[in-house]
Parts: structure tokens; sequence; C-alpha cells
């Protein structure tokens, strides 16, 4: 017997109080019953939650250690991937992606992701690059879309910010967005990629690569091209562009950046054509092409020949009913181009039914800073 335990007498325990004690026992039997009945009803559920395919988890973020980027839940450290392992299970051998945004309002079914994948399982030699193509959605419901429909995805969320809605131009919803983006894509360079960025109402018809400048560190499509792809007067869209991952492009995405707070109000495409000029940005020895719009279109300066066409994008549009109105003219045109016989596609020159809705004048009241408020006394 240990020194701490003491045996009552057995005179103290009356045979009243043994039967007390017997009738007692059935009860606490059925308590614990009912525990272990309870307790395993929970397992089982939490079993079914953590398996369910409808609530699969988004990736941390913990590769890039910026606070501003949070992923939208807590995966099990058994599904648990950072974006660095995102990007290296799509990258080509030369650790190039391809990456494009994803919001609440262009992920609904039949909208403007559903063309945009389409475009590249109906390009030419564009197929087989959906293998390394990262789509990072912006909200939990643009995530779990491109769940059901793409292999390779990340979910991001900016702190403070609600990407979910349609993001009209140059209201401050759209502002945020375009620069979260801006340093989104630093974070990427930072981690050794190479990326093609494209906004997903760029359709993909031609395998734009063998277009590409090899000398570049960075090349962009442009809304009007001039001529001369190292022409700084071009006018680029930051919608589509290649860069290559080193000091320079890293150096070159910071400054960027960081010049929102130098001029106010404005979106980084408009920056992008302030600093092109600065001699800061020119001391950084960034080696930037411009895209010529005979491969890299859009609606405010279409390829005019689809035998040679690599990209077209709906800008100079506002609106999401405008870009899909378009959006699905052109996708049809190229259909029937391609349902050409051989010598009438290399004969005839076939136009484009676009832009229609899409227009330079949709564009005109807005292409100044204004406020939400603005935007809706407009509308």
């Amino acid at each position: 017997m240990r020194p701490h335990q003491r045996r009552l007498p057995a005179t103290l325990v009356s045979r009243r109080d043994f039967c007390r004690v017997a009738d007692m026992l059935p009860e606490a039997v059925a308590l614990v019953r009912r525990f272990l009945f309870f307790l395993a009803v929970f397992l089982f559920c939490l079993l079914l939650y953590r398996d369910s395919d409808a609530l699969r988890l988004l990736h941390h973020f913990s590769s890039y250690p910026a606070s501003s980027f949070t992923a939208f839940y807590s995966p099990p450290v058994s599904e648990e991937r950072g974006i660095e392992e995102v990007l290296k299970d799509a990258a080509m051998e030369d650790g190039t992606v391809i990456l494009t945004t994803l919001n609440e309002a262009w992920a609904a079914p039949n909208s403007i992701i559903d063309l945009f994948l389409e475009s590249f399982r109906n390009g030419v030699g564009t197929r087989r690059l959906l293998n390394h193509l990262v789509i990072i959605a912006l909200d939990q419901k643009a995530y779990r879309r491109c769940l059901q429909i793409h292999t390779h995805c990340f979910g991001l969320h900016t702190e403070g910010v609600d990407f979910r809605e349609e993001a009209y131009f140059m209201t401050p919803n759209y502002l945020k967005m375009m620069w979260a983006r801006i340093d989104f894509l630093r974070s990427v360079l930072e981690m050794g990629f190479n990326f093609v960025f494209t906004d997903a109402d760029v359709m993909w018809f031609r395998d734009p690569f063998p277009r590409f400048y090899s000398d570049a560190d960075f090349q962009i499509a442009c809304d009007h091209f001039l001529g001369s792809s190292d022409d700084l007067q071009n006018k680029p869209n930051g919608g589509f562009n290649y860069v290559k991952s080193n000091n320079r492009s890293i150096e070159f995405y910071k400054h960027w950046y960081s010049s929102r707070e130098t001029y106010p109000g404005y979106h980084d495409q408009d920056v992008l054509n302030m600093i092109k000029f600065d001699p800061s940005t020119l001391s950084i020895g960034l080696r930037m092409k411009f895209l010529d719009t005979a491969y890299f279109g859009g609606f405010c300066e279409p390829s005019r020949d689809l035998n040679q066409v690599c990209t077209m994008h709906a800008n100079c549009c506002f609106g999401l009913d405008s870009k899909l109105h378009d959006l699905r003219i052109m996708v049809q045109d190229w259909k029937e181009f391609l349902s050409l016989p051989p010598s009438l596609k290399r004969d005839y020159i076939f136009p484009w039914a676009v832009p229609q809705n899409c227009s330079l004048d949709s564009l005109r009241h807005y292409d100044a800073p204004q406020s939400d408020d603005q935007h809706n006394e407009e509308e």
C-alpha cells in the first residue's frame, strides 16, 4: 500500500451505503456510454469535413513573408502547400509560369474565365500551356470555382480589401486590385520564377513564346503600338506582360509599386507611363520591350491578320456585360477562321467582327481618378 493512501475500516461502510452505491453504478455506466457515443459522432463528422472536396482548403502563402497577403483558410498539414510549391508544380523547365487573377465576378459559369480557358483549348499550340497556368483566386468563391475547372489554383487574400465584385475602371477598389497585383508579381520574381501575366479577358489564340524577345527583361503588350518595340512613347497595357526574374526586374517592380505613393489616385498602367521616362527607372538598367499589336492585339487596336495573332485583349471596354458580349463574338470569329480551308486562311484577310459594345468612347468618362460615389452618380 502506498504511503498516502488509507483503507477505510470495513465497519464504516454499512449495508445500506453499499446498496446505494450499487444502485448508482448503472447510471454512471450510461453516462460514460453516452459520452463515448457523442465523441465518436464528433470525430466521424470531423473526418468527413476534412475529406470533403467541397470544403477543400486554400494554401498558406507561407513562402512570401509580406504580412499584407494571407490565405483564406488554414489547411491540414497533409494538404498545406505554399505559393512557391504551387508555382513549382506549374513551372516550365526554365522556371516560367503563366499567371492570371480571378475574382467572383469573373468566375461565374459561362463568364470570363470559361472563355479564357476555352481560348487555350482552341488555340494553335496553346492547349499544352494550360499545364503551366496558375489561377490566383482573390476570394473564396473564385477559388472554389477554380478547383472545379483547373489544376493549379492558389487563394490569395489581401487584408482589408474585398475583391469579390466587379471592380469598375478607376474606382478605389479597382486601384487596390491593380496595385495588389503588382506587389504580388514582385514576390513571384523574388522567388526566382519568370512569368507571363495575363488578364483573364485576354484570349490566347496562338503560342506567344516565339514572338517574345529573348534579350528583354520586361516586355509588355500595348493599347497602341507606334511601330518600334523600343519606343518609350508606346502605350503599354498591364494586362499582358512577360517578365524574367533577375535583379533588374525585381528592383523595377519595387520601384513601380512604391511609385503609387508619388502618383496617388492613378492605376499601375498610368504610373508605368509616367515612370518609364524617369532617370531613376533608367538607372535600374531594365531591358524593356513593347509588344506589337500585330501579334498581341486588343479592342483598342486589333490584330488584323488572324494568321499571325497570338492574343487578343478585351481592353478599351467598360463593364462586364460589354466584355462578355464582344469576347463571345471574338471567340466565334476564331472558330470560324480555324474552320476555313488552308488556302482561304492564307489568302483571305478574315476580319474581326469586334469591337461592338466595347469602344474607346465607353472609357472617356473614366480615365481620371474618381471615387465610387462619383462613379455611381455617372451610372
